[in-house]
């Protein structure tokens, strides 16, 4: 591949930056609410549901459907592939990005496998429409690959009014024969939820590793819902090559590196200057007095 692109130590692209300035904690508990059984009632009748969240790994979707059904944790990862769904032959067998986010009703007699089912059948009908497999053609991919970029979408935006362009990052990049890059895929390798990744993490041996591997993972990082598809499909016209969140609702796109590096530079004053904030400096000869800027300083 002969591209003339900055080194992989200067030109990572990491995780949001509002998530950097909100705390893991945060997000974390925001996760365990969204994904809590919930109670519905209609006149005298009562119906359970549970909801799967936008970009839930098949991972925490087995886990909700063992706790929402009260079953012993691993169950439904154990019944996945025997439960008779209905996947994408690109899948080979691996219902990740096919478990489709929304809320799906628990009536007497659900199993673990009925749900998956009811998942996968939900996913099915709303990838297969004939809108999105003219915008997955229109894109020169096949559906399996328009969901796996949505998944990465659905992970990398800030927020919807960004996912087109994080689309239209990664179509830039693949085009350009440049790594994707993106944070997402590695925590998605090493099974984790933070926002940090150090350079130690970027030599993963990994196909998951876009750091490493050029093109796109395996298979879809999470299960993407219809914002982070529609996005896929159409995305805006431009030539962005790096994007990073500055502060909340200021993300930044840019092909031009040398821009982006002073929007990296603004950005890990913002970070720093909230974490002084927050964490006020211990007194002088304090053994915790000496402060180390994180391995990740390059957003995206």
């Amino acid at each position: 591949m002969n591209i003339n692109t900055p080194s992989r130590s200067t030109m990572r692209l990491t995780r949001r930056g509002r998530l950097v300035l909100a705390g893991v904690g945060t997000v974390l508990a925001g996760t365990a609410v969204a994904a809590s059984l919930i109670g519905l009632f209609s006149g005298e009748s009562k119906t359970a549901t549970l909801v799967i969240p936008e970009g839930w790994r098949a991972s925490q979707v087995y886990d909700a459907v063992d706790k929402a059904l009260a079953l012993k944790p691993g169950t439904a990862r154990k019944a996945a592939p025997t439960a008779g769904l209905k996947l994408s032959r690109d899948a080979e067998g691996n219902p990740e990005g096919y478990l489709f986010p929304a809320t799906y009703p628990l009536r007497e007699g659900t199993t673990a496998e009925s749900l998956l089912r009811l998942m996968v059948d939900t996913a099915n009908e709303k990838f297969n429409a004939a809108p999105v497999a003219a915008g997955a053609q229109r894109n020169s991919l096949n559906v399996y690959q328009a969901v796996t970029i949505a998944s990465i979408v659905q992970a990398e935006a800030a927020n919807k009014a960004d996912m087109g362009k994080v689309a239209r990052v990664v179509f830039n990049r693949l085009e350009r024969g440049m790594p994707l890059q993106m944070d997402a895929t590695l925590n998605y390798a090493l099974n984790r939820h933070i926002l940090r990744t150090s350079t130690d993490d970027t030599r993963i041996d990994s196909p998951y590793n876009s750091y490493q591997r050029m093109g796109l993972p395996p298979t879809p990082i999470g299960n993407p819902g219809e914002d982070a598809m529609k996005a896929v499909l159409s995305p805006p016209t431009g030539d962005w090559l790096y994007f990073v969140t500055v502060k909340p609702g200021d993300t930044r796109f840019t092909s031009d590196y040398i821009q982006h590096m002073r929007n990296v530079t603004e950005f890990n004053e913002q970070r720093t200057a909230t974490a002084t904030a927050a964490h006020p400096a211990p007194p002088s000869g304090s053994p915790h007095a000496e402060h180390r800027t994180p391995a990740t300083q390059t957003p995206r």
